[in-house]
């Protein structure tokens, strides 16, 4: 087991699969030459060459459809897009090719790849570079939505990705977490997409989240404790498939759910979520479902509206006191 940053975990994902798959190769701005903006494909160059480290221009619409057309003809690319706020761009290439290829084929062409950046806020950026797109995406039927809270999961997730025959699927990072490290095990490992994971057990609240969030969700459940409360935290690690299943068997335990996310708050994936829950344990409810969300307007600048606009740890403690019906 080593302690590795999270940037460390994709390079060895992509690395790891390249050796194994001459067909995969990955092409972005800066990804060669410059050694990925965010130093995740540091290295790569030097190992696979410029054929399979491939530097492009700036114009996200061209090299994704080079990537999509290549990957209909038998290639697996992997896309780094140098945020998910420049891929509204090639949205088409995703939306209306990539997405539909395998259904309009009758099951003749599929598209593997990967498509994956940064994506949300990371800062002082402004609003044109701190949109947070799980859901846009998770709202397309033929694609898969990826989003992992740390190294390790990013690791086995990326690694199942690039082995995807058919489906394209998106992977989004966060860029303040590129520097997080985690316990990556020497060996090699899998994680199967649609699969849940509960990162702390609990037995009167259940948080629900992803991506960076998490840091807040767990750090609400560490303040709870102190209070008595025990919080269970479930990462969903994917949003499509979106595994409720997990959820609501944690619900049918604590009988009360939280979900921390960073998208605007409507048809969000807590939305979703929230739908699917009370259908399915309305019963095992005793509280209603509530949410705390990113505001419901673009992220300025200013760092205390950035403050203002994203979900906290004292929010996220607050709303769990209102459904456990505690008003201190």
């Amino acid at each position: 087991m080593r302690s590795i940053a999270f940037r460390e975990a994709l390079r060895e994902a992509m690395s790891e699969e390249m050796r194994r798959d001459e067909r995969v190769f990955l092409m972005g701005e800066e990804v060669a030459e410059y050694n990925g903006a965010y130093k995740v494909s540091q290295g790569m160059l030097k190992e696979f060459g410029p054929k399979r480290v491939i530097d492009t221009p700036i114009a996200e619409l061209g090299f994704t459809a080079i990537a999509v057309g290549a990957a209909q003809n038998g290639l697996k690319p992997i896309v780094e897009f140098m945020t998910w706020n420049f891929a509204v761009l090639p949205l088409d290439q995703i939306l209306n090719t990539a997405s539909k290829m395998l259904a309009m084929s009758g099951g003749q062409v599929g598209c593997p790849i990967v498509f994956r950046g940064p994506n949300g806020s990371a800062g002082q950026l402004g609003a044109q570079h701190s949109t947070a797109f799980e859901s846009l995406y998770a709202n397309i039927p033929g694609i898969k939505v990826v989003s992992p809270s740390n190294g390790y999961d990013a690791k086995g997730l990326l690694k199942q990705a690039i082995r995807y025959e058919n489906d394209p699927i998106v992977f989004m990072e966060s860029e303040v977490m590129y520097g997080d490290k985690s316990d990556v095990p020497d060996e090699e490992y899998y994680i199967p997409l649609g699969k849940a994971d509960v990162k702390k057990a609990g037995r009167d609240v259940t948080i629900v989240s992803f991506n960076k969030m998490m840091k807040v969700a767990l750090g609400a459940a560490a303040e709870l404790e102190k209070e008595g409360i025990s919080a269970e935290v479930i990462d969903l690690r994917t949003i499509r498939p979106l595994d409720w299943h997990t959820i609501l068997e944690s619900v049918k335990k604590t009988n009360r759910l939280v979900i921390v996310e960073e998208q605007w708050p409507f048809a969000s994936v807590s939305s979703e979520i929230t739908y699917r829950i009370q259908k399915e344990g309305f019963d095992y409810l005793d509280a209603p479902i509530r949410r705390i969300t990113s505001a419901d307007a673009p992220m300025h600048y200013a760092p205390n509206l950035v403050e203002a606009y994203l979900p906290s740890i004292a929010g996220t403690v607050k709303l769990v006191k209102e459904v456990m019906y505690q008003r201190k």
